[in-house]
């Protein structure tokens, strides 16, 4: 009876054990998931409709954000280093906005020296 009872304890144990892992695993797959999918639709959409090339782009980069829109991606090209544009990629890809790093505000750059501002935002 004891013995019973024991390998009983031992699988709710073990049940309760992945129950607790899955929930804990779960959003965080969700996320990092999310972020790389944001990221290829933005490349994909620099790549086909704007016709940059791989070369021109420094980094893609999705982000989870505490805002809302909760996930979104920053572009760096390569001919600005300094400029952050950032690209939502929900029903379709549109460029949001830019923020200059700290070396583009020491450097002086202004909105009108942007090569890859989309005036529509």
């Amino acid at each position: 009876m004891i013995i019973i009872m024991n390998k009983k304890i031992r699988i709710i144990v073990i049940i309760m054990a992945i129950l607790v892992i899955t929930l804990v695993v779960t959003p965080i797959i969700y996320v990092q998931v999310n972020k790389i999918i944001y990221a290829d639709r933005v490349i994909d959409y620099l790549l086909e409709e704007e016709n940059y090339t791989r070369e021109e782009i420094e980094s893609v980069e999705g982000v989870w954000g505490i805002k809302l829109p909760s996930f979104y991606a920053v572009v760096t090209f390569k001919d600005e280093p300094y400029v952050e544009y950032v690209y939502f990629a929900h029903n379709e890809v549109l460029q949001f906005s830019y923020r200059f790093t700290a070396e583009g505000k020491e450097k002086g750059i202004t909105k009108s020296d942007l090569k890859h501002n989309d005036p529509l935002e």
